[in-house]
């Protein structure tokens, strides 16, 4: 079980901060933070460089500590909160496949984070190295979870959606 969430862990955390690093240095082919932020305020995420720097910090973070084993739920939490600003801002009504940009890939990096929350880093992580074993109790899994919902639409509320553009009059 430890080595099967040892390889989850590693490949769902590096590949989640992978992509935060694509959008805060333009590393691995990503767009870097000034075209990131373009992007999150042409979804409505104003001012959209502060939006893109927090989200890519979020995703590094949470990649990492997810990756490490490190703070129990917290990096599980941090990477579902993204994924479910993601979903609803960015993928919503695109259908499932990440063909079509529907919500498959965040989708799958939500479940794979609350399945690491729920079960714990496992007996190769830091938290086990440290003796840090109080933090991935259940009671301690579900708050870090909710409070990563509640992170979520926070970041929603604040999203202001661009004017939709008026239809040309037509005679």
């Amino acid at each position: 079980m430890s080595v099967g969430l040892l390889i989850v862990r590693l490949v769902l955390g590096l590949g989640f901060a992978s992509h935060g690093a694509q959008k805060l240095f333009g590393w691995f082919g990503g767009p870097g933070i000034d075209a990131a932020g373009g992007f999150f305020e042409a979804v409505g995420f104003r001012p959209g460089k502060a939006f893109a720097t927090a989200a890519s910090l979020a995703e590094i973070a949470g990649g990492l500590l997810t990756a490490l084993g490190l703070l129990g739920p917290i990096g599980p939490a941090l990477m579902i909160s993204v994924m479910i600003i993601a979903m609803l801002s960015v993928h919503r009504g695109k259908g499932f496949y990440a063909a079509g940009n529907g919500i498959e890939v965040p989708l799958l990096y939500a479940l794979g984070a609350l399945a690491i929350a729920v079960a714990g880093p496992g007996e190769y992580s830091l938290d086990a190295a440290l003796g840090l074993h109080d933090l991935s109790s259940p009671r301690t899994a579900w708050v870090a979870l909710a409070a990563a919902v509640v992170l979520a639409f926070v970041n929603l509320a604040l999203r202001r959606p661009p004017a939709a553009t008026p239809a040309p009059a037509t005679r």
